[in-house]
């Protein structure tokens, strides 16, 4: 059996997403990517590339806050050359420089996460002046994200209220917003993290060598290194841990700390901004 057939199931997923992205693209006229480098904005990467024909007509945005992973950098460096990307990098600078981290003992992961992230972002989004920013966010990965919408809508100060989301019924969705709304795009929302693996393992796509094991230990969502750990493992393929992901009870984001530190913190980082 080819790849193709074995993942036919993904082929609406994959129509859906590429709909989604070329319907932004029509309706934005500053559009960025945001890029993480893990798997699922990797993945959009790819579909915006089906979507247009072989290149990236927008900008991809990566927030280094950093503390990123050595193997990340590196990777998100190799890529972009490779495939021409038009790579922005968003930091805190002034943060860094005056050692108000997490690392340094100065702020709490959900702080620093804050900081480095939810401020770099907005900092880069209003100094390049975009509309919209597509991002790799899926329901499945966390409880407050399956409260999202395709097209999501953030305030002036790119606060985000789950009360106050547009209905999307028959793929009708809002584009239309008031001068100053910032708009948050969600081409992978009804995509499961096997999905995501899956479309990986049919088309191909390069991904960070982290999630694959080594020594009997992977790790399943990348961030900062202080914040981020590895799991238990001996999938050393894609193949392998898309098998794994089938068995598995361990939470996606359970490696990540910062969304330990407090019942209630994730959802707190994302109301005020954050991805």
């Amino acid at each position: 059996m080819s790849n193709r057939q074995r993942y036919s199931h993904l082929d609406a997923l994959e129509n859906q997403s590429v709909y989604i992205v070329r319907e932004a693209y029509q309706k934005f006229g500053n559009l960025g990517l945001l890029w993480s480098i893990g798997k699922d904005s990797s993945v959009l990467l790819w579909l915006l590339r089906k979507a247009f024909f072989g290149h990236i007509p927008i900008p991809c945005i990566h927030v280094d806050t950093g503390f990123k992973l050595r193997e990340m950098i590196e990777f998100r460096d190799r890529l972009a050359a490779e495939w021409g990307l038009d790579l922005v990098i968003g930091q805190n600078r002034p943060v860094l420089a005056e050692g108000r981290t997490f690392p340094n003992g100065r702020l709490t992961r959900v702080e620093c996460c804050g900081a480095l992230k939810k401020d770099a972002l907005q900092a880069i989004i209003e100094e390049k002046g975009y509309d919209a920013v597509i991002v790799g966010i899926r329901r499945d990965e966390e409880g407050t994200r399956a409260k999202e919408r395709y097209f999501s809508p953030r305030n002036r100060n790119f606060e985000w209220d789950f009360k106050e989301q547009p209905p999307e019924l028959w793929d009708q969705f809002k584009t239309d917003y008031d001068p100053g709304t910032h708009i948050r795009v969600h081409p992978l929302l009804h995509w499961t993290e096997v999905n995501v693996w899956e479309y990986i393992d049919r088309e191909g796509i390069p991904i960070v060598d982290l999630y694959l094991a080594r020594g009997g230990m992977r790790y399943r969502s990348l961030g900062c290194a202080p914040c981020t750990r590895p799991v238990p493992s001996t999938a050393s393929s894609v193949r392998e841990i898309i098998a794994e992901l089938q068995t598995t009870k361990l939470s996606e984001r359970s490696t990540r700390a910062q969304d330990q530190e407090s019942e209630d913190a994730f959802e707190r980082l994302r109301a005020s901004g954050y991805m």
